[in-house]
């Protein structure tokens, strides 16, 4: 049976991995550089994700339309597990193997981004989303386990954290994706009519 030392420890060693991935930061630099760029040029962001990665693409809406530390307009991301009434009725009619693939159809641009999320690479409907964005010509991220499963083959930058254990990695993905919205906020802010400071109370 383990403990809380032990799986703290567990987590502790997959961040040390991390932080000796040769490769990691330059492909979250990269990542950071495609989104900004994109949404510079009025592009949006597009996310998607299932289950647990579902809720971690919408926790990244929420900082980026909300905010991550900064006071200043809202960034265009849109979350493509977030419309019920699509999600379910896209679903039910058609097939849930291609729900993001339709909405990519809906809200992707030529030269924007989609980020998807999945801890194997492998989610079925994730992969065919990202295959309709590259027809569509737009940028695909990947964040992933390692090895990226079948999304590193289709994507433009592959974000697979040293992990195979699915909750060690969605604790990988949650820190990197908290650095990804603090720099885009931060490269984007001064680009942006900055908002005066919100008053405490």
């Amino acid at each position: 049976m383990s403990s809380l030392l032990s799986y703290l420890e567990e987590s502790r060693a997959a961040l040390d991995r991390c932080i000796a991935a040769p490769q990691l930061a330059g492909r979250v630099d990269a990542a950071i550089d495609t989104i900004v760029t994109d949404l510079l040029a009025h592009r949006p962001l597009l996310l998607c994700g299932n289950g647990g990665s579902a809720s971690d693409a919408m926790h990244i809406a929420g900082e980026l339309v909300g905010r991550f530390l900064l006071e200043r307009r809202a960034i265009n991301c849109i979350c493509l597990t977030s419309n019920a009434a699509v999600v379910t009725a896209w679903s039910n009619d058609y097939s849930y193997e291609t729900v993001f693939a339709r909405q990519v159809e809906a809200y992707g641009q030529r030269g924007g981004t989609l980020l998807g999320i999945s801890t194997s690479g492998n989610s079925a409907n994730v992969v065919r989303a990202f295959e309709t964005a590259r027809e569509l010509g737009m940028n695909t991220i990947g964040l992933t386990g390692e090895g990226g499963g079948k999304m590193a083959a289709l994507s433009t930058v592959l974000i697979d954290v040293p992990s195979k254990s699915t909750p060690i990695i969605q604790q990988l993905h949650i820190t990197i994706y908290h650095y990804l919205c603090e720099q885009i906020e931060i490269r984007l802010a001064p680009a942006m009519d900055q908002l005066p400071a919100a008053k405490a109370g």
